[in-house]
């Protein structure tokens, strides 16, 4: 069993990931800013939070003493919180990320896993986006999620090992829950509101992944001696749909789940949003071995049941529930 200390461990993903890696018997620590509450984070003798910043050089030094691997999933996530303050963001998802990499490599660690994003792509019209495509970003987050990359894999050695992960949006329930991804957002309104709207017209296309299966993904690169795959890129994905094909899938799900007479869709077509991109996964299936287990309807489904067992109070109202809100009410600096 394995040390591993995770950046970012309180969010989103990191906090169904420790879960996991925890129930496994491995020891975790989580290094986050905690900016999102600490509340659903329960600490043991096998699970460690350390309240840091990653800008932070010498904190993160002292924290990662003693540990084997680090899963870099810290960061501004996603393209409207970036834009809130794009000096700060840069400070956070790219500045410090060289230091990062180097104490890593001082301290001892063994592998570091790097989770970038598939909008690093931007708009393609491919029908199969692999790892090898050009990288286009279409925002300042896409930019420098993509510039990290080659730094890492300048690092890497023989002693060092790392990969990098470009996961795409993710999706379903976890103990800290994010309502601004798209089909959780559709999820929130659709059951709050019994209506969805969905905006730039609906035909764009989203690669998406249940939460679940991020953290499998991450569990395989813990377990697994990454010698013959140092360096190298994995798209992390399952199903691509365009919006409105999310939206119908929501409302499906969520009518037949709480037994709605009607789920309301509204299309506005005038809202610009360029994004579109169709993600190519085979490469992770056939290195590794991995397939998605989870599907767009069982994370709508787990939304759902979180919902129905009152774990996502006030969700169209607690900025806890959204990076953009979050980030505006602290005044991150």
């Amino acid at each position: 069993m394995s040390k591993i200390l995770i950046t970012g461990g309180a969010g989103y993903v990191g906090s169904l990931l420790s879960e996991k890696l925890v129930k496994k018997g491995h020891q975790v620590i989580i290094y986050d800013t905690c900016w999102f509450g600490t509340k659903h984070i329960i600490e043991s003798s096998n699970l460690k939070l350390i309240k840091g910043d990653i800008r932070d050089k010498h904190k993160f030094e002292s924290s990662v003493d003693g540990c084997e691997i680090v899963l870099h999933l810290a960061c501004i996530s996603n393209d409207p919180s970036f834009a809130l303050n794009e000096d700060l963001s840069k400070t956070i998802n790219f500045d410090p990320f060289e230091d990062l990499v180097k104490v890593s490599k001082s301290k001892g660690i063994k592998k570091f896993v790097y989770a970038s994003s598939s909008s690093v792509y931007g708009f393609s019209d491919n029908p199969n986006v692999t790892e090898e495509h050009p990288l286009v970003p279409l925002t300042l987050y896409n930019k420098y999620k993509g510039m990290c990359e080659p730094i890492l894999k300048s690092y890497l050695d023989n002693n060092f090992t790392g990969v990098i992960i470009r996961p795409a949006t993710v999706c379903g329930y976890a103990p800290h829950c994010r309502l601004d991804l798209s089909v959780n957002i559709l999820t929130n309104h659709a059951v709050n509101n019994k209506k969805i709207i969905v905006l730039g017209g609906g035909e764009q296309k989203r690669p998406n992944l249940h939460v679940a299966d991020m953290c499998r993904s991450y569990e395989l690169l813990v377990d697994r001696d990454l010698s013959d795959i140092n360096g190298e890129i994995f798209n992390v994905s399952y199903e691509n749909k365009k919006i409105i094909e999310l939206a119908e899938i929501v409302a499906k799900n969520v009518k037949n789940f709480f037994n709605y007479d009607n789920i309301e869709i509204e299309v506005k077509k005038e809202t610009v949003d360029n994004r579109s991109y169709h993600v190519n996964s085979d490469k992770i299936k056939k290195v590794l071995d991995f397939s998605p287990k989870y599907n767009i309807d069982d994370a709508v489904i787990s939304l759902c049941q979180a919902f129905k067992d009152n774990k996502l109070p006030n969700s169209l109202t607690d900025s806890k529930y959204s990076n953009v809100a979050t980030l505006k009410k602290l005044n991150v600096s």
